[in-house]
């Protein structure tokens, strides 16, 4: 198995493309080793200078902190990814995690799928993803995870791209901040 990277707006974030399926549950974000029972995960964050995983549909974000290399860490990594596939393992993440399911008024509604169908997409692509957190007075409170957490063009982005999408197609929406 051949495990591609990709580099990602943020310099301490990088992303490992298997070239298998690794998350059959959607996004997942993991920064607390102990949080969390899968075997590469926990090997991934035990690597020295890793402070946060996010696994994609197809792909593993990797954030690193500022004072670590990816020339020191990068071939751990792969190897980790490798070993992990070549013992059998189809998926990094197979379940269900647990999730606040809480009940969504219309706008709501209509910001979650913006965001599912126009921003999510594009975030993909840099290794990250944007969760809706809350609609409150006009502001949406997002989160933003995997290489978009912590990335200097992540403001741009979020005022330049996803405000001014959401307040072209819902008048409603006055400002989005990430929390």
């Amino acid at each position: 198995m051949f495990v591609q990277t990709e580099i990602t707006p943020n310099p301490n974030s990088l992303k490992f493309l298997p070239g298998r399926k690794v998350s059959n549950i959607g996004s997942y974000e993991v920064t607390v080793k102990d949080n969390v029972q899968n075997e590469l995960v926990r090997n991934i964050l035990s690597v020295n200078g890793v402070e946060g995983i996010f696994l994609g549909e197809d792909f593993i974000s990797v954030n690193k902190i500022d004072k670590i290399k990816w020339e020191e860490i990068k071939h751990i990594v792969i190897s980790l990814i490798n070993d992990f596939y070549a013992n059998g393992n189809e998926y990094v993440i197979d379940h269900k995690q647990t999730e606040d399911n809480k009940s969504l008024n219309e706008i709501e509604e209509k910001i979650v799928k913006i965001l599912d169908q126009k921003i999510r997409p594009a975030v993909a692509k840099d290794g990250g993803d944007i969760k809706f957190i809350e609609f409150k007075d006009g502001v949406v409170k997002v989160q933003l995870q995997g290489s978009c957490s912590g990335c200097p063009s992540s403001t741009m982005t979020l005022k330049q791209g996803v405000q001014n999408l959401l307040c072209h197609y819902l008048p409603e929406v006055k400002n989005v901040e990430a929390i």
